[in-house]
């Protein structure tokens, strides 16, 4: 009789050595331990592994962001329709960001990501985009959950629609029109047609997020 304890390492294995998940099939993205397959645009080193979770949290004003490489060490591993489960959780008064479609290049002297969605992530009051969030595309202006605790998080791509689901609530249903309006610093709020990288932000020092139990499938 097969294991299913031995089923996580094996989907993790195949991710590692392809890069990308096959379509259908849940795919294990973090192994709990350490951060094979994941590298920093910025510093790595703002990125640490605590209780079997990832922890964010930049150690200067300039942001730092981790992006999933696979096997693919010098790039990233690229995902266009697909659905991203994980768990978060944050310390008081904390900000980050999950990306998705996105790409390593980076503008202004913060090293924002230039290009990609990014689905917000903010237990602080100063941010008035709150969790859940669109970011700059569609806001929330008040949390559905308690940061301090885990939630889950679910963003899901198919075709030009992007989907949001905290603990199972559906709080973003966004279409990408044909043309879409962006301000002039997010120009590159696009999905990629070539698909793009998944990234964790570590937005400042005054910020700690965790993240785990990190997952995708690839839709067809």
């Amino acid at each position: 009789m097969n294991n299913p304890k031995k089923f996580p390492i094996l989907l993790l294995a195949t991710v590692l050595i392809t890069g990308v998940a096959q379509a259908g099939d849940w795919q294990i993205l973090f192994n709990g331990k350490d951060l094979n397959g994941w590298k920093a645009v910025g510093r790595q080193a703002d990125f640490t592994i605590v209780d079997g979770a990832i922890r964010a949290n930049s150690a200067s004003k300039v942001m730092s962001h981790l992006m999933y490489t696979g096997a693919k060490a010098d790039s990233y591993a690229r995902f266009k329709n697909f659905e991203l489960e994980l768990s978060a959780r944050s310390e008081p008064n904390s900000n980050s960001g999950i990306f998705i479609h996105t790409d390593r290049k980076t503008r202004s002297k913060r090293l924002f990501l230039n290009s990609g969605y990014e689905v917000q992530l903010n237990s602080t009051a100063k941010e008035k985009r709150k969790t859940g969030s669109l970011y700059d595309v569609v806001d929330l202006d008040s949390s559905p959950v308690d940061e301090s605790k885990w939630f889950r998080v679910n963003i899901k791509v198919e075709g030009k629609r992007i989907t949001v689901q905290l603990n199972g609530k559906q709080v973003i249903d966004y279409t990408e029109p044909g043309d879409p309006k962006r301000s002039p610093n997010r120009k590159g709020r696009i999905l990629k047609p070539e698909g793009g990288g998944i990234a964790l932000q570590a937005h400042d020092p005054n910020s700690i997020f965790y993240f785990k139990d990190i997952r995708i499938r690839q839709l067809k």
